[in-house]
């Protein structure tokens, strides 16, 4: 592997996006003292409607509506409370943001739904998932990458000196490419996504994200997670969940490393389960960089440690100690690479 520099010290760790909580002003200034390394823009779903994650990425889109139905968010003709709620909850966020990181000087991440999921999780007028019709998405997508580099320039005018990587949450994704997404009425499955379309649309938002000169990333914690396309799709780094991963995947991850990816591995448990001692923590981490056959020293800088998925359904205790246990994590991968 070619000597790689990427915008993150070595031994960081971070969060995936969501947590525990309605107060962005204290979960802001919580992230900022537990992750001062790699900081993240935390979502925090549990204010209703408009802070989940579809509503929230909805409110980046531009010209396209929504609103909340009782199976979920819809495409309407203007745009209503909901998305003006949405919008709100992401602008107490941002504010809360720059109130405590404004003269952070450093990688900092922020998280937007990628156009699959996003596709995935809003109908169409008819009632259907908007998946299912290949014109709808290609507009959704165009809508997306013009929302998220807007949504980009606002977070860079809040934290100036801030290096901003933006994740592309994907859980979605493999569902939609093998045809597993079930139609709204769960009667059905959607046919799969083409995959040259899928690389497609994905190269045209993670280009876009580089054009700001921002670091594109993508995140999926589900399994089979589609390594290659992604890599092929111009991230610079792949968020997954170690403890999903199997032999079957060392390959693709061992070519993505190779190429200079970096890998955000969730070792970390996101609920409130007991969390285990670091060193048996990182297991799954030294096992895979063992079988993928890289050299020990080049673990800690291109591994960063994370929960094993968003931690919303975590208590607040649990979710504090979640990224602390990140942080001993690796500083773990640093001083015990090996075994």
């Amino acid at each position: 592997m070619s000597e790689q520099r990427y915008p993150w010290p070595e031994a960081s760790s971070t969060g995936v996006g969501s947590y525990p909580g309605e107060d962005p002003d204290e979960v802001a200034r919580t992230i900022l003292g537990e992750l001062p390394d790699l900081p993240h823009l935390a979502e925090l779903p549990g204010r209703g409607a408009g802070a989940d994650m579809i509503g929230r990425s909805a409110a980046l889109l531009v010209d396209f509506p929504v609103e909340v139905q009782p199976t979920g968010w819809r495409v309407v003709q203007r745009p209503g409370r909901d998305l003006a709620r949405a919008a709100s909850f992401l602008s107490y966020d941002l504010d809360a943001l720059e109130k405590h990181a404004h003269a952070y000087e450093g990688p900092l991440k922020i998280q937007v739904v990628g156009p699959w999921t996003l596709a995935a999780g809003i109908e169409l007028r008819s009632g259907e998932r908007l998946l299912a019709d290949s014109g709808a998405v290609a507009d959704l997508c165009e809508s997306l990458v013009e929302g998220v580099c807007a949504h980009i320039e606002d977070v860079r005018r809040r934290v100036p000196r801030g290096r901003i990587l933006v994740q592309a949450d994907e859980p979605s994704l493999p569902a939609a490419l093998q045809g597993g997404v079930p139609t709204v009425s769960g009667y059905g499955r959607l046919r799969a996504i083409n995959r040259v379309t899928c690389e497609e649309r994905m190269r045209a938002l993670f280009g876009a994200i580089a054009d700001t000169g921002a670091f594109p990333m993508a995140h999926c914690c589900a399994p089979a997670a589609p390594v290659d396309l992604l890599r092929r799709s111009g991230a610079r780094a792949l968020a997954l969940d170690a403890t999903l991963l199997t032999p079957d995947s060392d390959e693709a991850l061992g070519v993505a490393v190779e190429d200079g990816l970096g890998l955000f591995l969730g070792v970390v448990a996101g609920t409130d389960t007991p969390l285990s001692d670091p060193a048996t923590t990182v297991e799954p981490v030294r096992e895979l960089w063992n079988r993928i056959g890289f050299a020990p020293e080049q673990l800690a800088r291109t591994v960063v440690t994370t929960p094993t998925c968003g931690l919303a359904g975590a208590s607040p205790d649990h979710a504090r100690a979640a990224l602390a246990a990140c942080r001993k994590a690796a500083r773990v991968l640093r001083e015990e690479p090996r075994r």
